[in-house]
Order: C-alpha cells, then sequence, then structure tokens
C-alpha cells in the first residue's frame, strides 16, 4: 500500500472500532495522523488512537464529540464509516426498525457532516468520506432495503455536500465497499460460501480490509485535492 504521510493532520474516524474503520485508525496513526476514533465501546489495544464515546442515535452525543476534540485544535479529516443492517425482506420489515436504520446509517449521518462542515468552512479546508456500501446504488441480495436505502441516501448526502462546500475548498467524497473479509463476514459465511461469493466476483476474490482502507486514505490526501462529489466504487469490478 502506499504510505500517505499526514503528519500534523487531525483526523476522526466513526465505527473506528471495527472493520473497516478499525483498518482506517490503525492506518491513519502509522501515517502521522493524531487520531479519534469514535463508537459505543472501545478497543483495548496498544495503539495510540483517542477514543471518544458516542452514540449515534442521539444528536447532542454527536456534537459532543466534536465539542471535546475542539479543544485540542482544528479538525482536518472526517470520516463515517458507522452503520447498522438487518437482513430481512421487505415485508418483514417493522416501522421501528426502519426509524432505527434510518437514525443511525442516515440521520447521524447528516449531523456528522453538518458539525464537520461548521468547521471546515471557517478554517477553509478538510477532507469528509463518507462509507456506503455497493448496495446504494446497486442492489443487495442480502440486506434490507432500509440498509439499502440509507446508503442510497449517504451518496445523495454527500453529492449535495461537495456542491455546498466546494467554494470553502472542502472536498467531500463517498465509497461504496462490496462485501470485505472482517471478523462479522467470517462469523456469517462459512468457507464454503465464502469461495461461492469469491468466484462471482470479476477478481475472484473478496475483498481485504487493506483494499478498502487505501482509497479512502487517498481520498483524505493531498493527492485528490481536485476531487469531490465522487462516488468510488471498490468492489473488484461487481456491476
Amino acid at each position: 500500500m502506499i504510505k500517505f504521510d499526514f503528519k500534523g493532520k487531525r483526523a476522526l474516524v466513526i465505527g473506528g472500532s471495527r472493520g473497516i474503520g478499525r483498518g482506517l485508525v490503525k492506518s491513519l496513526i502509522q501515517s502521522g495522523a493524531e487520531t479519534f476514533y469514535a463508537s459505543r465501546s472501545p478497543v483495548l489495544d496498544e495503539m495510540s488512537a483517542k477514543y471518544i464515546a458516542v452514540d449515534l442515535n442521539h444528536e447532542s452525543q454527536i456534537i459532543d464529540l466534536f465539542k471535546k476534540i475542539d479543544k485540542g485544535g482544528s479538525i482536518d479529516i472526517v470520516i463515517n464509516t458507522a452503520a447498522i443492517n438487518y437482513c430481512k425482506k421487505f415485508d418483514e420489515i417493522s416501522v421501528d426498525e426502519w426509524d432505527e436504520i434510518e437514525r443511525v446509517n442516515l440521520r447521524a449521518a447528516f449531523i456528522l457532516c453538518q458539525q464537520a462542515a461548521i468547521r471546515m468552512k471557517k478554517q477553509r479546508h478538510g477532507k469528509i468520506v463518507n462509507v456506503s456500501s455497493i448496495a446504494g446504488h446497486h442492489r443487495s441480495l442480502v440486506s434490507g432495503v432500509h440498509y439499502v436505502s440509507t446508503k442510497a441516501g449517504l451518496i445523495g448526502l454527500t453529492k449535495q455536500l461537495a456542491y455546498e462546500l466546494g467554494p470553502y475548498n472542502v472536498n467531500v467524497n463517498v465509497v461504496c465497499p462490496s462485501q470485505t473479509m472482517s471478523d462479522m463476514l467470517k462469523e456469517s459465511m462459512s468457507e464454503k460460501e465464502q469461495q461461492s461469493l469469491a468466484n462471482n466476483i470479476p477478481l475472484r476474490r473478496i475483498a481485504n480490509i487493506e483494499d478498502q482502507v487505501g482509497p479512502i486514505l487517498f481520498l483524505c490526501s493531498s493527492l485528490s485535492s481536485y476531487i469531490t462529489g465522487a462516488i468510488i466504487d471498490v468492489n473488484g469490478g461487481q456491476l
């Protein structure tokens, strides 16, 4: 993987306790960034990332999250990887469950982006990256329509925000990962099922965490200074 230099930068990863988010936290630290991660629970390890507890169901906690970061200076990079999902058919989804998915996956993303934008407009620079899904502008074989709808909404949110923040030199982009070899995938699929999935991907393998982290770090770097409002597919060629 290309080595990025984020020395002197302050970065926040929402959902940084597992999966792609955890990979990003590790890579940002290795690249020199002062790194914060927010989730419901911390991860106990030797990394130097700063943990801030947050429940994305509550607007006040998201606002407090940014106020805590403000105490140490400006924020240069905000990456939102947080999401919840239930694999249910359309007619099995309750309104309460729809509201829960929307509240965490899309409403919270709006509040997060709004809080980041307030700060980045004033400093006239910043990078925001939202993590959607291959399901966000395609479909899903397993995820429910509530998950797919919120991931599609995240793409719309990103494109409009990129338009509004462009004059302030703030880049806003979205990546759409496909299935990724995380602990969750390993727990939910047998080796036979994993191989079957890989056989239907043009690159003939399931993405690993590093495959997803690299493009996101690129979007956070100076190399992507003229990229904003982009939808980056990281899916091994799946159409």
